[in-house]
Parts: C-alpha cells; sequence; structure tokens
C-alpha cells in the first residue's frame, strides 16, 4: 500500500459554529474601503495608519469584476484563490515543492494497482456547525468534475468513476479510478478542489469549513470574512478580514505605502524596486515562481503552420525580455513550465536566439511582412513591455506584432475564444498536474488547441506506471515533444513578489497555490 499521513497531531477544538465579531464590526462605516470609479483605492475614514488596526486585516488583489463569484469550484485568479483559502478547505494543500500535505484529510493509501485510493478524513465541521462527512466530499468533487461547472482541477477530477465510488463511513470514503494513476495525490490540493456541503448551488452567503466566516461580497468589489473561532486547525489570530479590488498595480502598491492596506499582491518591476528603497514594507518574494507564457493558438492560421511556431520561438531575445519586461527579477524561459520542480526535464539545452533560421522560416511559410495581433492586458506589470519589446525583436525576422489591450476584469475570460496570440502566466503547479490541464489534447484549459497522440499516451503511461524513476522519465519524453509543437511558450520565470505593511507578522515567501501564500489566518498586526 502506497500511504501518506500527517506527521503531527492535529488540533482538534470542540467543534461549534460561532464567529467572533472583534471590538469593531467589519461593515462600521469606519472600516469600509472606499473604491473610486478608476479603481483606485479611496481614503478610509477614520481608520487608523497601516491599514486599520490590528483586529482587522486589509489585502488588495486584482479583482475579476462583476462575474465574479465566491464558488470555490470556479477559481481562475488569484483573488479567486485567496477568498477561497479563508471561507473553504481542501483534502490536500501544496508544500512549495509542490509536494502534496494533508489537510481536511488525515491519510490517503492506494492499492497496489494505482484504481483504489481510500481517503480518511480529520474531524472539521462546517461553518452551521454540520460535520465534514465523505458525502460532502463526493458531492464537492463530483461538482467540480462536471465540465459545466470550469473547475481548474476538472480534467484531473473526471478521471474519478463517481458510480463506483463510496463512502464506506462518516469520514471514510474510497474513490475508484477509470485508470491506474499513481500521481493522484496531487489532485487533492488542486485549485477548485474546495470541500462544500453536499447539495449546495448557491453562493451568495456560502458555508465552507475555512478558518474565516461569510461576512458580505460585492463581486468586483470588497470580500468581507470573520474569524471562526472553532476552526479545526485553530482560529485565526485577526478578528476581520477583507479582500478589496486594485486592478492596478500603482493602486495597490499606494494604498499600501499609504496604510490603507496592509497586504498588497502581485507587485512588479519599478514596484519592487521602490518598495526596496523605501524600506519600511517588506517583499515577500517566491524565486522563479511564475511561468510568463505566450500562448500562440496551434489550432488557428497563421500559427497551424509549425514553421511560424518555430518562427516565433527563435526571433524573441530571452534575456533582453528579463532583463527589460521583468527589470532583471525573473530567470530566462526554456519553453517549458515548472523550471526546478519534480518532472522537469533535466539537462535541457536553452532555446537560443537565431534570427537568420527565424527569417528562413518566415521566408518558407511565405509569411514575410504578416501582421500578427497579440493579446495583452495590465493584469500583469511584464505584458505590455513584453509585447513592446517582442514586437521590435519579431520584426527583425519578418514578422508585424502588435498589441491589444484588453480590460483586466475580463481578459482571461475573452481569450479562452478570442485571438491567435495571447500572454498569460501560471503559478507553481506539479508538473505532471500542469500537463494534464494546460497541454493535454481536448483539456478545457488548453488554450493553444495542441493535440498530439503521441504526448496524450505518454501522459498516459507516466500516472500508471508505479515506479517513480520510470513515471519522470516517461514526464520528460512528453514534455520534449510539446516543447516543440504545442504552441505554449515560456519565456522566462517571474519571481512572485507580494508586499505587507511594517506592523504585519505571520507571513512568508511563497509560491503562488502553495499553502503558505495568502494564509491570512496566520497573520498577526501589529
Amino acid at each position: 500500500m502506497t500511504t501518506h499521513a500527517r506527521t503531527e497531531p492535529p488540533r482538534r477544538p470542540e467543534l461549534g459554529n460561532r464567529a467572533e465579531p472583534g471590538r469593531r464590526s467589519v461593515l462600521a462605516a469606519g472600516g469600509a474601503l472606499a473604491l473610486a470609479a478608476s479603481g483606485l483605492l479611496a481614503g478610509c475614514g477614520g481608520d487608523s495608519k497601516d491599514g486599520g488596526g490590528g483586529d482587522r486585516f486589509r489585502a488588495a488583489f486584482t479583482a475579476g469584476g462583476s462575474q465574479e463569484t465566491l464558488d470555490p469550484h470556479v477559481a481562475p485568479n488569484f483573488v479567486d484563490q485567496a477568498r477561497a483559502k479563508a471561507l473553504y478547505d481542501t483534502l490536500g494543500t501544496y508544500a512549495d515543492d509542490m509536494s502534496v500535505r494533508a489537510r481536511l484529510a488525515e491519510s490517503w493509501e492506494s492499492d497496489t494497482s494505482g484504481t483504489r485510493w481510500r481517503i480518511r478524513l480529520r474531524t472539521a465541521a462546517f461553518h452551521d456547525g454540520a460535520p465534514v462527512t465523505a458525502k460532502d466530499v463526493l458531492y464537492s468533487y463530483r461538482r467540480a468534475a462536471d465540465p459545466a461547472t470550469g473547475s481548474p482541477s476538472q480534467v484531473l477530477l473526471s478521471a474519478i468513476d463517481f458510480d463506483a465510488s463510496r463512502a464506506d463511513g462518516e469520514r471514510s470514503l474510497v474513490l475508484v479510478l477509470k485508470a491506474p494513476d499513481f500521481e493522484f495525490p496531487t489532485v487533492l490540493a488542486g485549485p477548485g478542489t474546495e470541500i462544500i456541503p453536499d447539495g449546495t448551488k448557491d453562493f451568495r452567503e456560502p458555508v465552507g469549513s475555512g478558518p474565516f466566516t461569510y461576512v458580505s461580497f460585492t463581486p468586483g468589489g470588497t470580500a468581507r470574512y470573520r474569524r471562526w473561532a472553532d476552526h479545526w486547525d485553530g482560529a485565526p489570530h485577526i478578528a476581520e478580514l477583507e479582500i478589496v479590488p486594485a486592478n492596478e498595480e500603482s493602486a495597490r502598491l499606494n494604498a499600501l505605502l499609504s496604510g490603507q492596506v496592509h497586504y498588497a499582491a502581485d507587485m512588479a518591476g519599478a514596484s519592487v524596486e521602490r518598495l526596496k528603497k523605501e524600506g519600511s514594507t517588506r517583499l515577500l518574494t517566491a524565486r522563479r515562481a511564475t511561468a510568463q507564457q505566450l500562448l500562440l493558438r496551434i489550432g488557428r492560421k497563421p500559427f497551424d503552420d509549425p514553421r511560424l511556431v518555430r518562427a516565433v520561438q527563435l526571433g524573441i531575445d530571452r534575456e533582453a525580455l528579463v532583463r527589460v519586461a521583468l527589470a532583471g527579477h525573473g530567470e530566462v524561459g526554456n519553453d517549458l513550465f515548472g523550471m526546478g520542480l519534480r518532472g522537469y526535464p533535466k539537462d535541457l539545452a536553452p532555446r537560443e536566439r537565431d534570427v537568420d533560421e527565424a527569417r528562413k522560416l518566415v521566408k518558407e511559410a511565405g509569411a514575410r511582412g504578416l501582421r500578427i495581433t497579440v493579446e495583452t492586458s495590465s493584469v500583469d506589470a511584464a505584458w505590455e513591455p513584453a509585447a513592446d519589446l517582442m514586437a521590435r525583436q519579431l520584426a527583425e525576422v519578418g514578422l508585424k506584432l502588435t498589441a491589444n489591450t484588453r480590460a483586466s476584469s475580463t481578459y482571461f475570460s475573452e481569450i479562452k475564444t478570442k485571438g491567435v496570440a495571447a500572454y498569460n502566466t501560471t503559478s507553481t503547479l506539479p508538473v505532471s498536474d500542469f500537463l494534464q490541464q494546460r497541454v493535454r489534447g481536448g483539456a478545457a484549459r488548453n488554450q493553444t488547441q495542441y493535440a498530439s497522440k503521441e504526448f496524450d499516451a505518454l501522459l498516459d503511461r507516466a500516472r500508471t506506471t508505479r515506479d517513480e524513476q520510470d513515471r519522470l522519465a516517461l514526464l520528460t519524453r512528453a514534455q520534449k515533444i510539446a516543447r516543440d509543437g504545442s504552441g505554449l511558450l515560456v519565456w522566462a520565470f517571474s519571481d512572485a513578489n507580494d508586499a505587507i505593511g511594517p506592523s504585519v507578522e505571520g507571513l512568508r515567501a511563497a509560491p503562488p497555490n502553495s499553502h503558505d501564500w495568502a494564509r491570512f489566518d496566520r497573520v498577526r498586526v501589529g
């Protein structure tokens, strides 16, 4: 049996359903964080310096617009994941290296075939006092596996045979897979796998089992939460949490420096340099945490011609892009996701710029002077300077690249169907899961429309192979195939930088998607 279990005994406070209001109501007029029409944070009325005091914590993120929801199974953006982490729990969680640690699950173990996984749950409760049970897990996973839901983990959860799976006790269940999968435990920690009460369909006043309870939420606006004293892993140190929208990086930076928020997510470039010089704030930097990508849609012209995909790969100057677009805060990418993680190919030769070869390929494709539009946005501060620089670089090989800047609030939904090239970023994930979700043919989040039977077959063999080294060798073979033909061009790995105010303790630098990233229940203020 393959067994995984938490090594230290979990804390198990007596279960209940009370929420601690703290000395000030989260809805007090003086605590409301106004949002100007421009999206910039405005004044905070009677709030004290550095975010409003020690019992309320404010964190600023890029918001997703009026279509936002507190449905945890729809979590495409950082702010969605931060909100889900406050309200809900998952069975497992990722360490920094993307290995899986126990969370709501006390342990999991497979049979020798890798098709049957027994999961045992710890004693935990939802905010309404009901226990977290095996039936809740089955309902949550079945819902997230439904393509209509839109979970980022849909393709991974669809591997479960729900007709054969069952609860065999209140806190024990058996998940039966359609095929052997010795990488399956990574699914337990994936974004969009949060556990919700059996039968939940309405998320206007959500009930979870996370460290905070729901108070209020406006799509595209502020989300407010209150400490839950009876959380299985201990009560949060702060009484109130507010996650506030600030779509422009400058707005998040200025809100932090002016003391309106305690935490500003996703700082980059000049903002990082300013924060370093400013001195009173602190940067939380996770190195190489974010893959900077150019997605070339090979299912559409002109990138259905592999010569043009190759020409773009060879025509860009990655070192210059890191130096300019990332202001040096990153590392050159090699057209594969997951540098430094388990499963990333070792000893892979770098992709060197070759202007002559790229120009030759453009000429062979009859594409000299071809105009290509790339979709971009202010979502990531690196994209617009990267587009400007790439346009100059690709002009040298005969391609005319122009940028189409889309609104940050709708960018990710629009690029699913529009355009032939787009910028994207992906934070740290297990390599095998990324390949299943983003590169496998037909996967919902495969935005380049890549389809390779050879690649898919190697992925299947890797996940069904019991020996660890054999699995990794198969993953390497699959990635080397996709690297040249998938249309997913990883031009750099950027550092992930969040910033905190001077009174904040209890947060450390951690890759997005990992357990300790945006772990606001562990925060202390002042």
